[in-house]
């Protein structure tokens, strides 16, 4: 696609899941673009994990966000901490059927 936007919101458009481990400024664009497209409600809502918490709760501090009204208190829960493999997988699998759109019908490959 020509329009590097629009290439960008086509994927995330047929995300299951945004998983962000730690990076630079191009992590940080993927992960707030993602995040206020979620908030913002221009695209259903995705999990988002953020891989390694010691590291993201350095680089961003939510609750001085919160604090300075700047984002509400709910929007925490746009988002979650993962460390391991399993912690993420799981945690993916448990919030679509929470979602009730399981990623593997009843019996399938996820359960």
């Amino acid at each position: 696609m020509h329009y590097f936007a629009i290439r960008k919101l086509h994927f995330l458009l047929r995300a299951k899941a945004l998983v962000a481990f730690p990076g630079g400024f191009g992590t940080f664009d993927e992960l707030f673009e993602t995040l206020t497209l979620v908030q913002t409600r221009k695209i259903k809502p995705i999990p988002i994990i953020l891989v390694g918490e010691k590291f993201w709760r350095r680089a961003i501090d939510i609750d001085f966000l919160v604090e300075e009204g700047v984002i509400d208190p709910e929007d925490r829960d746009l988002f979650w901490f993962a460390e391991t493999a399993e912690d993420i997988w799981e945690g993916i699998l448990r919030w679509h059927a929470a979602a009730g759109e399981p990623l593997y019908p009843v019996g399938g490959a996820g359960t």
